[in-house]
């Protein structure tokens, strides 16, 4: 018998029971879900123990599993019984709402945004505790979760959907650590897409961006905006960097030697350092910017120590009536180097800090190809602004 392989795990769509040898099988769902099953007879009765999902047990976690369930047997225990027995009377009554805290406790230490565990408590809070709260988890259904989601299906469509991952997130790791058993009642393909209403369709939201032939005429009415917003929204079209990189743009990140700005993997989307070549224009913003020095930000509020607000850079295009929005300066660029310049996209893309999906590719292309993009970064300034700035 063929062993399975992560490749395999993590592609095959085809739906059944795949099986890895020693009793262990990859269950894919007709929804796409995988599933963990380990299969054995115990007193002539074929069992299946749910090891947990594959988006949280990778492969050979599974086989480590299903290996300590093989020798639960050889010993004469069975491995269900067994993992019923050693769950605490805590566990084994354990409501939502303290489902939560644990699984907060759990996970937050490893994520990146420490406001993201907040987020977490709030959505579930305001969505889900009242109504099913008090609730043994192992209890919670299908119709719980559309008695949640259904008042803002329709009205509150990407909360809605945070909620729906996270109970799922949520119902998946109680599954794993034993707190209940069966099928996710909040998967949405092949289950609840059949039972929320039906949402209208609406073209995906893009941020609204300017035409590349206009951004140069743009540059003189913004260069005549004083201030620290307007300074810094120039920074960011010259860097072409994401709103809260640039707001948390800090001047120990700034190698002026090498003219460059060295963003940290912590700030980054994906969690990468990325280096910014800086061209001239973009060497003068700061230059002017350090008079202004209240502590380690480059672009500081007013109060110390604190970024400004996500929305400093809008309330500039707003004052000078532009329809756009600051990370749609993204697309500009994007657009004109891909229309106007010899430049590769991936020049292109590792300009814009993008990963690369084709994984393959990736394991080979590791430098980040930063000569190619100060020439491509250089052509930009020029393009937009002539590399000068008043």
């Amino acid at each position: 018998m063929t062993s399975l392989n992560a490749r395999f795990v993590e592609t095959t769509k085809k739906a059944g029971m795949h099986a890895d040898g020693k009793c262990l099988y990859l269950e894919v769902k007709e929804s796409g879900k995988k599933y963990w099953i380990y299969r054995y007879q115990m007193n002539k009765r074929r069992r299946d123990m749910v090891l947990g999902p594959c988006s949280v047990i990778s492969l050979a976690d599974a086989r480590d599993l299903a290996h300590e369930a093989y020798r639960k047997r050889r010993s004469g225990i069975d491995p269900i019984e067994a993992r019923s027995a050693e769950q605490t009377p805590e566990l084994a009554s354990i409501t939502f709402d303290k489902a939560v805290d644990h699984f907060l406790r759990d996970k937050q230490a490893g994520w990146k945004n420490k406001k993201h565990a907040q987020q977490w408590r709030n959505t579930l809070m305001a969505y889900c505790s009242p109504l099913i709260g008090r609730k043994l988890l192992r209890d919670v259904n299908r119709q719980d979760i559309i008695n949640c989601l259904e008042p803002i299906w329709l009205t509150k469509i990407e909360t809605s959907n945070r909620v729906r991952g996270r109970l799922e997130t949520i119902i998946d790791w109680a599954t794993v650590n034993g707190y209940r058993s069966g099928e996710n009642p909040a998967t949405l393909r092949g289950n609840l897409e059949h039972l929320l209403p039906v949402r209208p369709k609406i073209a995906p939201k893009s941020h609204s961006s300017m035409s590349y032939q206009n951004i140069s005429s743009f540059w003189i009415s913004l260069r005549q905006s004083n201030g620290t917003g307007a300074r810094m929204l120039a920074f960011s079209i010259l860097t072409a960097c994401r709103t809260n990189e640039v707001l948390s743009a800090n001047w120990n990140e700034i190698d002026e030697e090498n003219s460059a700005w060295i963003i940290p993997a912590h700030r980054m989307k994906v969690p990468k350092e990325h280096r910014v070549p800086l061209t001239q224009t973009a060497l003068k913003i700061l230059k002017s910017q350090r008079k202004f020095r209240l502590d380690h930000l480059i672009f500081p509020s007013q109060k110390k120590d604190k970024p400004l607000s996500n929305n400093t850079m809008a309330s500039v295009l707003k004052r000078m009536n532009q329809p756009y929005t600051p990370h749609g300066f993204r697309s500009t660029f994007r657009t004109w180097a891909a229309e106007q310049t010899d430049h590769s996209e991936e020049v292109a893309k590792a300009a814009l800090a993008h990963t690369i999906r084709d994984k393959v590719d990736a394991a080979y292309q590791r430098g980040d190809l930063f000569e190619k993009r100060r020439l491509l970064m250089q052509d930009w300034s020029e393009f937009v602004c002539g590399d000068t700035y008043g």
